[in-house]
C-alpha cells in the first residue's frame, strides 16, 4: 500500500499533468474543496465512492484509492512554521487566540470549538486595493461537562 506521502505525491503529479484545480478534483469526489484537498494532502480520508471518483478523474490507480481510504495519522510539527502563508495563520492565532477564546466563552460558556464536526470555506473577495482572503471556520461548540 502507498504511504500517505506517496499518495500525495501521486495526486499532485496527476493534478499538475492534467492542469486541473482542487475545486474540480473535489467535484469529481463529490465533496467540499477544502476537505478533499486535506484528504489529498494526507490529513483526512475519503469513502470508497469519493476516492474512486477522484482517482478516475485524475486517472490514478487502485493503490491511490486504497491510500485515500486509509485513516490518517493527524500530526503536525510543534515548531513555528516557516512557510509564509501558514505562518500568518499561526501568527493570527497567537495574536487573536486569547481574544477568540474570551469571546467564545462569553457567548457559549466553557468549552471548545470542534475541529472534527467542522467545515471551512476559503473565498477570494475582489477589492480595488488588493484582493482579500476570507477564511470561515464553522465548528460545533462542545461544552465541558462537570462530573
Amino acid at each position: 500500500m502507498l504511504s500517505k506521502l506517496e499518495m500525495t505525491e501521486s495526486i499532485i503529479a496527476a493534478k499538475l499533468a492534467k492542469g486541473t484545480t482542487w475545486a474540480a478534483i473535489a467535484e469529481a469526489a463529490g465533496l467540499h474543496e477544502v476537505y478533499v484537498t486535506s484528504a489529498c494532502l494526507g490529513m483526512n480520508h475519503l469513502d470508497k465512492g469519493s476516492a474512486e471518483g477522484l482517482c478516475s478523474f485524475l486517472e490514478l490507480g487502485p493503490e491511490v484509492v486504497e491510500a485515500l481510504l486509509a485513516f490518517p495519522h493527524k500530526h503536525w510539527d510543534k515548531t513555528i512554521p516557516t512557510d509564509p502563508l501558514i505562518y500568518r495563520f499561526y501568527e493570527a492565532v497567537n495574536v487573536y487566540g486569547e481574544t477568540m477564546k474570551e469571546i467564545i466563552h462569553e457567548k457559549f460558556g466553557d468549552g471548545i470549538m470542534s475541529a472534527i464536526d467542522f467545515t471551512m470555506d476559503i473565498e477570494k473577495i475582489p477589492d480595488p486595493k488588493g484582493d482579500r482572503v476570507k477564511v470561515t471556520w464553522n465548528g460545533k461548540f462542545l461544552p465541558y461537562k462537570s462530573w
